[in-house]
């Protein structure tokens, strides 16, 4: 069975954007949901190493949602806590690891809605709100 394969080549004196190219030119953090694998065990136990997660950019968030933010330069994935209606936290489930105070809530890219550990069908589902 044939396959399609589209290669973008393009001389600098086009301007125009092929609209097959558009989906390839926004970063993960745009408005579609997206899949990462849990790395380490800052979340244990909650979220265990080679658990994935689906990502969704712009979800509500409250206290104690589960998030990735962009922190210290990186993405990192904590649960949001909320103190005094001003104060914002990404907390760690392992407590070996400290928390960290976001600057604002901008640094906030998506809201974890489900965990998906390895094998066991549904089973090994948990649906996030």
């Amino acid at each position: 069975m044939a396959v399609e394969k589209f290669i973008p080549i393009k001389s600098e004196d086009e301007p125009e954007i092929d609209e097959r190219l558009e989906a390839f030119s926004a970063p993960c953090e745009g408005k579609e949901p997206y899949v990462l694998m849990v790395l380490g065990d800052s979340m244990a136990p909650e979220f265990q190493a080679g658990d994935v997660v689906v990502i969704e950019p712009h979800n509500m968030f409250k206290d104690g949602s589960y998030v990735v933010a962009f922190y210290n330069e990186e993405y990192i994935f904590r649960k949001l806590r909320m103190v005094g209606g001003d104060r914002y936290y990404l907390e760690a489930e392992n407590h070996a690891y400290p928390a960290h105070q976001l600057e604002n809530l901008d640094q906030i890219k998506g809201v974890i809605t489900q965990r998906k550990r390895p094998g066991g069908g549904r089973k090994n589902m948990r649906t996030y709100t």
